[in-house]
């Protein structure tokens, strides 16, 4: 056995795709799928701000799909956006905004579909939040996970939206987080009945370190998969 670190790379079966959007833009992507079996649930990723560095490979995006294919049974497709670079590459298009990118958003859930992938779960962070809440409530989608949101560019009547649909939000939101601190987010949520605010003590918008990214990924796993929760901190392989 050894333990899971930072770095932790565990097996999955890791194919670079091509997501093609609407108005005829190619996003570069991957999807990390379980190394031995079916995946039980799909995550499908939406990367922090990309004018500020949020990319796919924004570590949080990047240690799920190193660890959840093996650890939970779960698919992780992660994509850059229009105009987005990363070690992966670059997507075609420019930063539109978080309006644009519906297209974007679109593309993604569309190419799981399409792949026959399970139980499609958003998983947004900061910027990434804003599109799962105002372009993700789409039929195959049954429920998004937010981490650190701001709530500027989406707005009540989004957050309205998704009351509507009956498909449960989980929102992490960092005690020290630099635009939406849990009370606040409380507030803004209770419109949600199906939202679920949890306040992270100690933790900042960018969930820097180890402790802070094992929450995390616990949480994904518990409101996607909750079987497979609280997830090893040691793998024999």
């Amino acid at each position: 056995m050894s333990e899971i670190r930072a770095a932790t790379v565990l097996p999955a079966r890791r194919t670079p795709v091509t997501l093609r959007t609407s108005d005829g833009l190619r996003l570069i992507g991957e999807l990390a799928a379980p190394p031995h079996a079916a995946p039980v649930a799909t995550l499908v990723c939406l990367h922090p701000l990309p004018t500020h560095g949020g990319m796919m490979d924004s570590h949080i995006l990047r240690k799920a799909s190193y660890r959840l294919p093996a650890l939970a049974g779960l698919a992780v497709l992660r994509f850059n956006t229009r105009g987005t670079s990363s070690e992966q590459g670059t997507s075609e298009g420019a930063f539109g905004g978080g309006e644009d990118e519906r297209h974007d958003v679109a593309a993604a859930v569309d190419y799981a579909v399409a792949a026959g992938l399970p139980r499609l779960w958003l998983v947004g962070w900061s910027f990434g939040t804003e599109l799962a809440l105002k372009w993700g409530d789409l039929p195959a989608v049954e429920g998004a996970i937010l981490l650190s949101p701001p709530l500027r560019r989406a707005t009540d009547a989004d957050l309205d939206r998704w009351a509507a649909s009956g498909k449960p939000l989980t929102a992490l939101v960092p005690e020290l987080d630099d635009y939406l601190r849990p009370d606040e987010a409380r507030q803004r949520f209770a419109r949600v009945p199906k939202a679920h605010v949890t306040g992270v003590d100690g933790a900042k918008h960018l969930w820097v370190g180890e402790p802070y990214v094992r929450i995390v990924l616990n949480e994904i796993v518990r409101a996607v998969n909750p079987g497979a929760a609280p997830l090893p901190t040691e793998w024999e392989g």
